[in-house]
């Protein structure tokens, strides 16, 4: 009985969004012993249902235009996937360029160059946080706004 509950309970889950392994084994794992969340997670692997591969190629594809590769990589990581996976997913789905990305974000929260130091700080730890490395930062700064055109 309990394996027709966690089979359930995992269906829900994946109908509705992709779930990473990982992700879903700690979902179910307050409902069943780890040998029960294995032997559904391995069917729903079996019937298609998971899929890590999938998961990480989704996340990558809505969460590309406002984050940078670093924080990509990092939240796949978080939830449990693989680093090859990661990898495969970036290059497939990866939206482009990173400066260009950065570029994009970059305007849509400011817009105008940092007029200061401390505004070029400011600035820098926004995109930082959003996953962007320290080389793209320093060309989107330090772009006039004519050189982005």
């Amino acid at each position: 009985m309990a394996e027709i509950s966690l089979r359930e309970r995992a269906i829900r889950h994946l109908a509705r969004r992709d779930h990473s392994r990982a992700e879903l084994a700690r979902k179910l794992a307050p409902y069943g012993t780890a040998e029960e969340i294995d032997d559904v997670l391995n069917r729903m692997h079996e019937l298609e249902l998971l899929s890590d591969r999938r998961f990480a190629e989704a996340w990558v594809r809505g969460k590309a235009a406002r984050f940078g590769t670093a924080r990509l990589r990092h939240d796949l990581a978080q939830r449990g996937v693989a680093r090859e996976t990661v990898d495969a997913a970036l290059v497939s789905e990866g939206g482009g360029d990173e400066l260009g990305r950065a570029r994009q974000v970059w305007t849509g929260k400011f817009g105008a160059a940092p007029a200061d130091a401390r505004e070029w700080a400011k600035q820098a730890r926004f995109l930082q946080s959003r996953g962007f490395g320290g080389d793209v930062i320093r060309k989107v700064l330090n772009e006039t706004p004519d050189e982005s055109a």
